[in-house]
């Protein structure tokens, strides 16, 4: 499915299930892609606990930059995305998110697009060596109730509990969450489960 914005063409990958009770809406950080195993294993257990699931190419990634640009311009796109995937699934609730920057596109955006909840795969709390560079201000700002799962080994930093709904810190695991991809799964599927079926936004 392509969706074309104002930043240029987003893709789209749907896996559907028969009988969706909730739309998730997953995207990449800004040098990866959907196929990030973190992601797949996302995908995997929402579609098994009975969500549709569309994983977004973000403009740039399909253009072949691995910067997206400003959050103003990169947040545009992201809500022209999604409201046409709310045009296609008008009354399935939404939770949206993604890892590291597309963790941070899901916080800013989460009340314009009608999100109940956001899935933070491990949210970039920080550049790598300065912490006084913090974006927990996004992670507060969601408007949501958010989900963090970040390794306890992430140079990028885990957030603080306060400061999200629910934290997962999982041992031994980077930025990339790929040692137990798995286990992340089920945490989200586990979270979202108390979306399913609620009105939507």
């Amino acid at each position: 499915m392509e969706v074309i914005t104002p930043r240029g063409p987003a893709l789209v990958e749907v896996d559907e299930v028969a009988r969706p009770e909730l739309l998730l809406v997953l995207t990449h950080g800004s040098a990866g892609g959907v196929d990030a195993p973190d992601l797949l294993a996302v995908r995997d257990a929402a579609t098994k606990g009975g969500a549709t699931v569309a994983r977004v190419l973000q403009p740039f990634r399909v253009a072949g930059a691995r910067a997206p640009g400003s959050p103003a311009r990169q947040d545009e796109a992201w809500t022209v995305v999604l409201a046409a995937l709310r045009e296609r699934w008008p009354d399935l609730p939404l939770v949206q998110g993604g890892r590291s920057n597309g963790a941070r596109v899901a916080c800013r955006t989460a009340v314009a697009v009608g999100a109940r909840g956001v899935v933070a795969l491990a949210f970039p709390l920080h550049p790598p060596g300065r912490p006084e560079k913090s974006r927990a201000d996004e992670l507060r700002g969601a408007g949501v109730d958010v989900l963090v799962v970040s390794g306890d080994r992430d140079p990028f930093g885990v957030p603080d509990p306060a400061d999200a709904a629910r934290l997962v810190v999982l041992p031994g695991e980077g930025h990339d969450l790929k040692k137990d991809p798995a286990r992340v799964g089920e945490v989200v599927a586990e979270w979202i489960a108390r979306f399913r079926g609620a009105p939507s936004r």
